[in-house]
């Protein structure tokens, strides 16, 4: 389903934040100091982005599964009222034959 494209996401998102972290060591106009409280503001960010993402992920999954299970009580229902229907049809004619 989409977790999947979720998860790659994810992934490109962290390897873009790896590769802007090296371009920015490179090519850093700042002080080491004031260069690695920025790398360090943004990773807070990164595991912030990436912890709110896994909760959002997680709340769908738990929602997709209580639909699924809704479908199936329901399909279940259905079909055992089709059984009885089923039931009750075969003895009125089993009756009626007689």
């Amino acid at each position: 389903m989409s977790d999947n494209n979720g998860a790659s996401k994810v992934a490109f998102f962290l390897a873009g934040m790896g590769i802007g972290a090296i371009l920015a060591l490179l090519f850093a106009p700042k002080s080491g100091k004031e260069t690695r409280d920025y790398l360090t503001q943004k990773a807070e960010e990164g595991k912030e982005y990436v912890t709110v993402r896994g909760r959002e992920l997680r709340k769908q999954a738990e929602e997709a599964v209580e639909k699924a299970k809704d479908v199936v009580t329901k399909q279940k229902e259905q079909l055992s009222a089709a059984l009885e229907a089923g039931k009750q049809a075969y003895q009125e004619e089993k009756s009626k034959a007689r």
